[in-house]
């Protein structure tokens, strides 16, 4: 199953992006957290930041390899994202490690109907900072 996270890259540089994702309520994963209380699980805030960091490192989905999640540092959830919310995702380049793996930093700010979306004082429902990697690939011998 794959949920696609972002709907709508805001704007985009060498260091940073900003999506956009819209929260329906058809959405699936939101029928049973929580049964009279959909709220959006947490995990799926962290996989927002993962989805736009991929778009930061690969902007035109060509990598032969893809970017995975390798770690998370001081993740932090705050406000309730419900259906008909959006969430204003920014992810910036912190540090390549040269190794192979980039340190970022997201931001996954709540955006209510009818707020605006730019605004600066918009609630933090999720931030951390995140280390992508490359995919390790591995064949089947047989």
């Amino acid at each position: 199953m794959h949920f696609s996270l972002v709907d709508r890259v805001v704007e985009r540089d060498e260091s940073s992006v900003v999506t956009l994702k819209h929260v329906s309520a058809a959405e699936e994963y939101l029928q049973d957290h929580f049964p009279g209380f959909p709220v959006l699980p947490g995990v799926m805030m962290l996989e927002s930041m993962v989805q736009a960091a991929r778009v930061l490192l690969d902007p035109e989905d060509s990598a032969e390899v893809p970017w995975v999640l390798g770690k998370v540092k001081a993740l932090k959830y705050g406000a309730f994202v419900r259906p008909g919310a959006s969430l204003r995702v920014t992810v910036t380049m912190h540090k390549d490690n040269g190794d192979g793996t980039v340190d970022l930093k997201g931001d996954v700010r709540l955006v209510e109907s009818g707020a605006d979306f730019g605004g600066e004082d918009l609630p933090v429902a999720c931030s951390g900072r995140l280390t992508m990697r490359a995919a390790v690939t591995s064949s089947v011998v047989g």
